[in-house]
């Protein structure tokens, strides 16, 4: 490709509103251009990286046996009511109707349409297992779309869906589809890591995501240093403590702590440990029977964060109380609440309070809190303990092969063992050996194809722009002349190179304009070529050509004879 034939848009500063450097540094380099709030454009340049992840993804799926088609972006509202998603996806549903008042919804995820599809096509066992996918724009309506192609509202997506007859035929493929989610990051260049997941709202009974790792990631990641452990903070396991509990030893005390709202003040301003404190957290909840939601507790220790997605698989669907309910219920604001002499009030506490004694609580009155509590004594046991709290660093790893660390990462593939959830709701069948009608189990594949360019971004950059790892860059190569339009002698050179890797197989940009060297060069660097191949006229004076990989500090001068074959050992090398 030559530059004067091809579509190159820069700038100088990215836009104001531009918040993370895969964001600032897509709309520099000319990557994409905003249309709305969370929609954008693939530019030229932009497209070319897409189109490469697009390729590899498919060339990786294809070799693990699945087979591609093209669903509608477009749904009928019919099948979202038969799974039950009709009412319980939420507003990042975009529903509409048509010009017969038919209800429609722009696809988020296709497990619907898929299902529809093959309980309409597939009778028999002998016809399973199947594995679909699509490469498809995707649409949610994000509440506050932001950080660019990382969390906007429209969004290409590779997802796979596979059917089978047995739960160990579905475990099987979900094996084959992680080694070849593993095989497809690997080949994209990027650092990531494979972390077991909680399933959403997708659903299903086991899940891992993959990450890239970057510090700017969404996601919290617990790993073991010391083992293949690895699992979303969200799920990983805070193992109950060893020690047991100990006995009562001090006295029950009321103590003013005016002003002190927070575990931290309280802890400082009575010379306790924060590791003594324990926090009330208010929730509403379903009853045990009914839908009428009731006022509880939470209970953590003053040092933990709450883990809202464990806390919703104990106590089901749940909200935070408002103010208003907290005085209602406690007579007392929020920042001194607490859970003793509190009545029937349902109590949950995290593991980890369990095992306190002599601990420090709000006293449920404006300005005080509450020394020395113990359960048994000063408050009944809880209705129920569990693991509640999100995991820290030098945690016990759950394999008991080591302590927990922390990193971060973006969220760029998730796969799930949907098991029977949607084939059941859809009336998704076959007939097996002795003709008997069975459920079939499903499985569900989806990687970021979008987000990936974002995210190859976040953890490849300097100060200079993009380091595409070189699977994905718009280009392989680009040569770069001075003065191409103003020395024939550079201009022909230029031309027999360019001609020379295009015969050789390499992806390279001839920059053909008739610009100063530096603009050249840092469009060059921005956009995130790897290699860069200069032709100037000292250079050519003795024969050489001036090579420099985009992290190299120094230019290397290469005779012309051999710069083909450097630049595949180069390449080859990648």
């Amino acid at each position: 490709m030559r530059t004067s034939r091809f579509f190159i848009s820069t700038l100088k500063e990215a836009p104001a509103d531009a918040e993370i450097v895969s964001h600032k540094l897509m709309l520099r380099a000319g990557l994409v251009k905003r249309l709305a709030g969370g929609i954008y454009t693939w530019m030229p340049v932009g497209l070319r990286v897409l189109r490469k992840v697009e390729m590899i993804v498919r060339q990786e799926m294809d070799r693990a046996g699945a087979i591609e088609l093209l669903m509608p972006a477009v749904q009928p509202a019919e099948l979202w009511q038969e799974s039950g998603r009709w009412e319980k996806y939420g507003p990042e549903l975009l529903r509409l109707k048509d010009r017969h008042q038919r209800d429609f919804v722009i696809g988020p995820t296709h497990e619907e349409v898929i299902t529809d599809v093959v309980r309409k096509e597939v009778k028999s066992y002998r016809q399973l297992p199947l594995h679909f996918y699509q490469v498809q724009m995707k649409f949610r309506d994000e509440i506050r779309p932001r950080f660019g192609v990382m969390r906007g509202r429209e969004f290409l997506m590779k997802d796979g869906y596979s059917f089978h007859a047995s739960f160990e035929d579905l475990q099987r493929e979900y094996r084959t589809m992680f080694e070849t989610y593993v095989r497809i990051f690997t080949r994209l260049g990027l650092r990531f890591r494979a972390v077991a997941a909680d399933t959403g709202s997708i659903g299903g009974t086991g899940s891992h995501e993959f990450h890239v790792l970057a510090d700017s990631g969404e996601d919290a990641l617990a790993y073991c240093p010391d083992s293949d452990y690895a699992a979303n903070v969200e799920l990983a396991e805070a193992l109950a403590p060893s020690v047991t509990r100990a006995a009562a030893t001090s006295a029950l005390e009321k103590i003013a702590t005016p002003g002190k709202i927070r575990c931290e003040e309280v802890a400082a301003f009575l010379a306790t440990p924060l590791t003594q404190m324990v926090k009330a957290i208010a929730i509403m909840c379903n009853e045990a029977e009914g839908d009428t939601l009731q006022f509880a507790l939470i209970l953590l220790r003053g040092d933990h964060v709450l883990n809202e997605v464990k806390t919703q698989k104990m106590v089901g669907e749940f909200r935070f109380a408002s103010d208003e309910e907290i005085v209602a219920a406690l007579g007392c604001k929020p920042g001194y609440i607490g859970p003793v002499g509190i009545g029937n009030i349902p109590v949950f506490a995290d593991r980890s309070v369990a095992v306190m004694s002599n601990f420090v609580c709000g006293a449920n009155e404006a300005g005080f809190h509450i020394r020395g509590v113990n359960f048994g004594r000063d408050l009944p046991e809880p209705l129920s303990v569990a693991d509640l709290r999100n995991v820290v660093v030098d945690d016990p790893a759950p394999d008991n092969k080591g302590k927990l660390e922390l990193c971060r990462g973006i969220e760029v593939g998730h796969i799930f063992q949907l098991r029977t959830k949607y084939a059941e709701a859809l009336g998704c069948s076959f007939l097996d050996e002795n003709g008997q009608s069975q459920i079939m189990e499903m499985g569900c594949y989806g990687i970021g194809v979008s987000r990936i360019v974002g995210a190859a971004i976040e953890q490849n950059h300097d100060d200079r722009g993009i380091l595409f790892p070189a699977a994905i860059a718009p280009f392989e190569v680009c040569i770069v002349p001075m003065g191409y339009t103003k020395n024939d002698a550079i201009k022909a050179a230029a031309d027999t190179l360019y001609a020379e890797f295009k015969a050789a197989g390499i992806d390279v940009l001839l920059d053909d304009r008739n610009e100063r060297p530096g603009v050249m060069f840092a469009e060059m660097e921005l956009i995130g070529i790897p290699h860069r191949v200069v032709v100037g006229d000292r250079g050519l004076a003795e024969g050489k050509l001036e090579y420099k990989g985009r992290t190299d500090t120094e230019a290397t001068m290469v005779p012309v004879a051999d710069i083909g074959a450097f630049m595949k050992a180069k390449l080859c090398g990648e």
